[in-house]
């Protein structure tokens, strides 16, 4: 069977690199709470300090079998799928979203930021925005290097801060990708989620000082970005989320990245999907649309969910879910068709 050439990247919590193998058809953050199911020792691993990698990964082990347990669309049917893998010696890790696409018969590459995830780390911290880019290109050019990948064509995907990082990636590397699906981008950081001017004069002055510490307020960013409550409901089962204020650097970070974003969206060359929620309150679809007016791509596009908030993939009810997950695969293949 022929290969089809196309790949992905992106990011958030997730960030990817897609390859699609053309195949047969048919084969191809809250506080912690008392979460059902889970007995006292289990409920000390999740009341743990979660700022070292170790503490996070002893979570993550120990909740997986819970995890793919849960009530969610993301998650229906990975278990045959999960099997599938492995009895082919595939590797079975990702998220509900890189499993959703592998299914579909593409091939998915992912990281964890240093400092987010099981990565070392402070737990998301971010002293430098362009040193954390200059690390995803770094591990995704050695995956392209591999001779099995390395004629087939790769697109970034990057979801919400992901978004951020796929749009600098391609601003650094403008001929390296071959189109980009961004999700809820963070462009920009909606002015409802941005603390006062004068606040945030006292919080620049401060993170010279006091860099790693949780002190910029924010609102509940699970009440935010899931718009559907029984998913919202789901959030603590995330159990190595970062659930604490944004440390003072790390948001300083991003406010700084995004506003360099906006003022470079005409550079955007590549072929692009963008995909926001109408009422999104985290990331502001504006923004999307402006990077949509803007940037010089020939081949670029554009859906705004009426209704949708945030979290497009993860919080919305399952048909939104599906709605968006069709549209993204949608895409791929006209971008991969030969």
């Amino acid at each position: 069977m022929a290969l089809k050439s196309s790949n992905l990247f992106g990011s958030h919590p997730f960030d990817g690199f897609l390859l699609k193998w053309r195949r047969q058809k048919g084969i191809v953050m809250a506080k912690p709470l008392k979460l059902q199911g889970v007995d006292d020792e289990l409920q000390k691993l999740l009341d743990a300090n979660m700022d070292e990698a170790l503490a996070r990964r002893r979570a993550r082990e120990a909740f997986k079998h819970i995890q793919l347990g849960i009530d969610h669309i993301l998650f229906k049917g990975i278990g045959n799928f999960l099997e599938k893998l492995a009895s082919r010696g595939l590797p079975s890790q990702g998220n509900g979203i890189a499993r959703k696409l592998a299914s579909c018969g593409y091939g998915v590459f992912a990281m964890d930021y240093p400092g987010f995830g099981l990565s070392e780390g402070l737990h998301c911290y971010i002293d430098n925005f362009d040193r954390l880019v200059d690390d995803v290109m770094e591990q995704y050019t050695k995956i392209k290097e591999n001779p099995d990948f390395r004629t087939l064509p790769c697109f970034l995907f990057g979801q919400s801060m992901g978004g951020a990082v796929a749009l600098k990636m391609h601003l650094k590397q403008p001929n390296a990708w071959s189109g980009a699906c961004l999700v809820a981008p963070m462009c920009k950081i909606a002015d409802d989620m941005v603390p006062p001017w004068i606040l945030k004069q006292i919080l620049i002055g401060m993170a010279n000082i006091l860099p790693k510490q949780k002190l910029v307020p924010q609102k509940d960013l699970a009440e935010a970005a899931f718009r559907d409550i029984k998913k919202r409901k789901l959030t603590p089962y995330n159990v190595i989320a970062y659930k604490d204020k944004p440390r003072l650097r790390t948001a300083l970070e991003m406010l700084r990245i995004t506003a360099e974003i906006e003022q470079n969206m005409e550079k955007v060359s590549l072929p692009i999907l963008i995909l926001h929620g109408e009422n999104d309150i985290v990331t502001d679809p504006s923004v999307s649309r402006a990077l949509y007016e803007k940037a010089s791509s020939s081949d670029k596009n554009i859906i705004i969910y009426k209704d949708a908030g945030h979290s497009l993939l993860e919080g919305e009810p399952d048909d939104m879910i599906l709605r968006v997950f069709s549209d993204i695969v949608s895409w791929l293949e006209e971008h991969t068709a030969c």
